[in-house]
């Protein structure tokens, strides 16, 4: 004998509580044999399109930024392989390349221009001293803010004054010793570097005897003792100062900001 019909809600729920229907199916091999397939021939082709195409190659080498040197020296001295795939450019070597060669250059950024280009971004040097040159008579050396020697030059610059490194005295001269000229150079450029604007235009020399025993020499003849390269800031705000209030003085000492001094007139 049959048994009783089920009801719709019975039917419903005998459904529902049946086994789930499979949503995801696993991947054929097929399937993921050609997926395979695809992804190596779009990386071979990359490949051949970055390193063995005509079509992404060093064309072109441009420059900026020079303003001492010419964009030639600095392309002749980055010596970019013209022609190699753009993409194999090794850019930290010709940084290297560049300051290496170039002293003047302070800093390059080499960067790659697609599709067929390179870019040298560089940045000089600023003088900010001169000094003569021992080796070579007549001729002067260019120091940047850092103390940083870096070119030759036959004349002097206008507006940038000399550096003296000049130890008349035994104490003098075992202060040389001590710090080095380099130090001692160091020190000059950090005070040339704090001077207000007015004053280092008027600045023709930097004199330097020992760590503690630098002065300057103005265009007009008058002089200012500075001391060291301590405390520069409030030395150059009491050399203007003083300068204001005596404008007819020949001699400045500011070498204790607290207590300058002038002389003269």
């Amino acid at each position: 004998m049959a048994g009783p019909a089920l009801t719709d809600r019975e039917d419903t729920e005998a459904s529902e509580s049946g086994p789930p229907s499979r949503r995801f199916r696993v991947p054929r091999v097929r399937t993921l044999v050609v997926t395979g397939v695809l992804l190596v021939l779009i990386g071979a082709g990359g490949t051949w399109l970055l390193y063995g195409s005509q079509w992404l190659r060093v064309e072109r080498v441009t420059t900026s930024g020079t303003e001492v040197l010419t964009p030639a020296e600095v392309r002749d001295a980055a010596a970019v392989p013209v022609g190699a795939p753009l993409i194999s450019v090794d850019t930290g070597a010709i940084e290297d390349r560049l300051r290496q060669k170039l002293p003047r250059i302070d800093s390059v950024d080499v960067v790659r221009s697609w599709p067929h280009g390179i870019r040298l971004k560089v940045t000089e040097r600023k003088p900010v001293l001169m000094a003569e040159d021992e080796r070579n008579s007549g001729k002067f050396v260019e120091v940047d803010r850092e103390g940083v020697r870096f070119a030759t030059i036959e004349k002097a610059l206008k507006g940038v004054p000399r550096l003296e490194l000049t130890p008349d005295q035994e104490g003098a001269a075992a202060s040389l010793r001590r710090f080095g000229p380099e130090r001692l150079t160091r020190e000059a450029v950090r005070i040339a570097g704090r001077l207000p604007k007015a004053i280092a235009g008027d600045t023709r020399t930097v004199k330097v005897r020992s760590y503690d025993d630098i002065s300057l020499v103005l265009a007009d003849g008058r002089t200012v003792a500075w001391g060291s390269g301590e405390q520069s800031g409030q030395k150059a705000r009491a050399l203007a100062a003083l300068m204001k209030a005596a404008p007819k003085a020949r001699h400045f000492d500011v070498s204790v900001p607290t207590a300058p001094a002038s002389a003269g007139s």
